[in-house]
């Protein structure tokens, strides 16, 4: 696995810190982080791939490849800012680049899998698709998550992408009746396997002890030594 696509089936969902314990989980490896395109932060703020960085450990190399300062779906801020949108084959070249030097490339989605990037409706999926990488589709726990699960696997069905599986990007302490039934159901509505659980508010804790914990969120597929709980 050189390259791994980190989706969601929405925003704010947790993707850049199921992103980092990936990343952390990786330790001992060269992994570079690659955000394609960062909505909602002025220049000299800290994005996502900063983040991932910070959390994860000194052997992430965080790249940015286009910044908009509104927080909208790329096309939508990149208009808006009269500036010019990224594009995928752009994101492949980044991509490609970065793992002739690291052992392990996680380019990290803005939203969902089908957001634009761009005026002609370019998105992830398309970037994925040049890559020839697989996909792992972030989703929440709780109730709604079935269906924005199997609409986004069926999306990466239809084009021909993997998806290598499902992580819960934020699950509660005390979960409620519907993410408990969505831990066993999430991987038939995708039709692949669930490969982690990350608590919510990890990405709060310090950096040492979010690195130090992160393989114990994430299957073995993913460097971890998680296993689905009976909830």
């Amino acid at each position: 696995m050189t390259v791994l696509v980190v989706s969601g089936t929405g925003t704010e969902i947790g993707k850049t810190v199921v992103t980092a314990a990936v990343a952390a989980a990786a330790r001992g490896r060269r992994v570079a982080v690659l955000k394609p395109a960062q909505t909602g932060l002025a220049p000299g703020e800290p994005g996502d791939a900063a983040e991932v960085a910070r959390l994860a450990g000194a052997h992430v190399t965080p790249v940015e490849l286009a910044r908009f300062p509104e927080p909208l779906a790329p096309a939508t801020a990149a208009r808006r800012a009269g500036l010019d949108p990224v594009r995928p084959y752009e994101v492949a070249e980044a991509a490609q680049k970065l793992a002739t030097e690291h052992d392990l490339v996680l380019v990290e989605g803005a939203g969902g899998l089908l957001v634009r990037f761009d005026d002609e409706g370019a998105t992830l999926a398309d970037a994925a698709r040049l890559l020839a990488a697989p996909v792992l589709v972030v989703a929440p726990a709780g109730l709604g998550t079935l269906n924005a699960t199997a609409l986004t696997a069926e999306a990466l069905r239809t084009r021909g992408l993997e998806c290598r599986g499902v992580v819960v990007g934020s699950l509660p302490d005390r979960p409620d009746l519907a993410s408990r039934c969505n831990i066993e159901d999430l991987p038939v509505a995708a039709g692949a396997p669930l490969l982690g659980a990350v608590p919510a508010d990890a990405g709060a804790l310090p950096a040492a002890d979010f690195a130090a914990r992160a393989a114990g969120w994430l299957a073995p597929e993913l460097g971890g030594t998680w296993r689905v709980p009976s909830l």
